[in-house]
């Protein structure tokens, strides 16, 4: 592979992140649930392309070709040629970075596993799920200085007449299949 090779090669993965960066800046504009949901598959979608693809991508495992870049162009709707220029930081070195990325967006695999975590949990049980997660943040938030963490309480749904928690329990126990003995 020729050093030119190389260079075009990282400037379309350059580009094709910021392709992505526009894509989620366009479709969190009002963040809910549903569109937090699934940004790098819709993304890939969007581009006629596997999921996995895009992912082997990112992580440089694939590179981006003279045809795939020509189709980033045209779904993207940026003028032919578009993919093998820098753009962004790369196209301007000695500039000032004109602001920082919005920190209310995943940043890496982790971030996007608990954002999909929570979301899971908050569409299985909304209300349980939003006064959980405001208590918690509630806690850390109002943090002056930092402390010991204490034992978490456990929050509670208001009590109904008559309710011991047993009712809770044995719903929660539904469909939930036990545990394999250790041999």
């Amino acid at each position: 592979m020729t050093p030119g090779a190389r260079d075009v090669a990282q400037i379309r993965l350059d580009n094709a992140l910021l392709l992505f960066d526009e894509f989620v800046h366009a479709t969190v504009k009002h963040p809910d649930a549903a569109t937090l949901r699934g940004l790098e598959r819709r993304f890939a979608e969007r581009l006629q392309i596997q999921p996995s693809y895009w992912s082997q991508i990112k992580s440089r495992s694939r590179q981006i070709g003279e045809r795939l870049a020509r189709q980033f162009e045209v779904l993207c709707h940026k003028q032919p040629g578009w993919m093998d220029q820098p753009h962004g930081e790369a196209a301007h070195p000695g500039a000032a970075t004109p602001e920082e990325p919005p920190h209310n967006v995943p940043q890496d695999d982790d971030e996007r596993f608990i954002v999909g975590l929570v979301l899971t949990y908050y569409r299985r049980h909304p209300q349980r799920a939003r006064t959980r997660l405001l208590d918690l943040l509630g806690e850390v938030l109002s943090a002056t200085a930092p402390t010991p963490p204490a034992a978490p309480t456990p929050v509670k749904p208001p009590a109904r007449p008559g309710d011991d928690g047993t009712d809770l329990w044995m719903r929660t126990q539904t469909g939930v299949a036990p545990l394999k003995r250790k041999r």
